[in-house]
């Protein structure tokens, strides 16, 4: 789908569209589908390709679009939360919502606290949608919420662009441009992974 393609998504839509995505999946609870740790790479190594390539973006213009996105998406999700209140997650799970995510979230907030959830969240694909609105939900003070998502927000939408940025200028980046890709959806599914595995062994744990 190429909704779900980065490379297309990047070459059609350009910063302003990269950076309403990113807004959409920090910040809408539809969003969580959205490819956002590897659009946040390419975008970083477009941004290192010669001005002459087929997509190229401009480096400073893209940092600084895609974390605006970032912080802007993670107060909107909060609000939500604190305004819809607890009734926001009592719906029926359907193919677009599960219930599960929403606990997850939750033990992510319970485990590490309010200000390490929300930083970790952010590389977390899905936890770090519905991260925002479980803050609010959860009346975590907004000030305290808003200092880590700023802090989220720079780490990971500007490191993982800068990120991309320095291998794009490393490598011949349409050269390489799918096994970079797959590398990127692999490497954002490695937290994915571990949490999964962290949930497993605390359910095959002694009773």
């Amino acid at each position: 789908m190429n909704i779900l393609n980065p490379t297309h998504l990047i070459s059609s839509y350009g910063t302003l569209g990269l950076a309403f995505i990113i807004f959409a999946e920090t910040g809408l609870l539809i969003g969580f589908f959205l490819p956002g740790d590897s659009l946040l790479f390419l975008a970083g190594a477009y941004s290192a390709a010669s001005v002459t390539a087929p997509i190229h973006l401009n480096l400073g213009l893209t940092l600084v679009a895609v974390i605006v996105a970032a912080i802007a998406g993670g107060e909107v999700g909060y609000f939500i939360g604190r305004r819809l209140g607890p009734e926001l997650f009592k719906r029926r799970d359907s193919r677009f919502f599960k219930q599960q995510n929403v606990t997850r979230s939750r033990e992510f907030l319970d485990e590490y606290g309010p200000g390490k959830a929300l930083l970790i969240a952010r590389f977390v694909p899905i936890v770090r949608t519905l991260m925002n609105p479980v803050a609010g939900v959860l009346r975590v003070p907004l000030r305290s919420f808003t200092v880590f998502n700023v802090v989220g927000g720079v780490l990971w939408a500007g490191g993982v662009t800068l990120l991309g940025y320095f291998l794009g200028s490393a490598i011949n980046i349409d050269k390489y441009i799918l096994p970079v890709t797959a590398g990127v959806i692999l490497i954002s599914l490695i937290p994915l992974g571990l949490e999964y595995r962290r949930q497993r062994s605390r359910a095959d744990g002694p009773a």
